[in-house]
């Protein structure tokens, strides 16, 4: 059974950072593309951040030069700095794994694994 498991959400006050974290089980990724996405009531999951098998990276415009989305074949996680965060960033986080090995694609619908996402909450 494939699980990922988000962690490291929260509170935090606007121009904070924090950290996610994703681990995964019953299977490895080491060659599939690894995302985060967000969704805020109301609106569809967005793309955030993703990273390629081989460590290629590619982020939303709302969050390039913010934002760092990093993996460890290793250890089978992915993680996502968020620095200099606004109140707009809030939402509920998902990572999610690339089922098909090899492939690039940041649409939500394309992905088959995901986690059961983690809060992050940016306010004063």
């Amino acid at each position: 059974q494939v699980q990922l498991v988000e962690s490291g959400g929260g509170l935090v006050q606007p121009g904070g950072s924090l950290r996610l974290s994703c681990a995964a089980s019953g299977r490895t990724f080491s060659s599939n593309m690894l995302g985060w996405f967000r969704q805020t009531p109301g609106k569809e999951r967005e793309f955030v951040a993703g990273i390629t098998w081989s460590g290629g990276v590619t982020y939303s415009d709302p969050v390039k030069g913010r934002f760092t989305i990093s993996r460890d074949n290793a250890k089978n996680t992915v993680s996502l700095q968020m620095n200099s965060l606004k109140p707009e960033d809030t939402a509920v986080y998902y990572c999610a794994a690339q089922q098909r090995r090899y492939f690039t694609t940041t649409e939500a619908a394309s992905y088959g694994y995901w986690g059961q996402g983690t809060q992050v909450t940016v306010s004063s």
